[in-house]
């Protein structure tokens, strides 16, 4: 049996971005999908912490021009590094 797969930090964060997006505008992952244009069980295994899909750069791109937003705003203010990751 497979476990649960763990996104990097800066990925989990873009993810809990756009969650939290979702939820202030009042979107369904069904209107999320629509907006990046896959299917919204796309967006539900992306919300699903044990799956390893993932928003892509052209996402947060055609995100931030849906919303009025900069890709930068997506991303955090400083580096966010595991341990594993500063030993590369």
């Amino acid at each position: 049996m497979e476990g649960k797969v763990k996104l990097d930090l800066i990925e989990q964060h873009v993810v809990d971005f756009v969650r939290k997006l979702r939820a202030d505008k009042k979107l369904r992952q069904e209107d999320i999908a629509y907006i990046i244009g896959v299917k919204a069980s796309f967006i539900g295994n992306v919300e699903n912490s044990g799956n390893p899909a993932k928003y892509n750069l052209k996402h947060i791109n055609v995100f931030a021009d849906h919303f009025g937003l900069s890709p930068r705003d997506f991303l955090p203010t400083t580096a966010l590094l595991d341990k594993k990751d500063k030993n590369l």
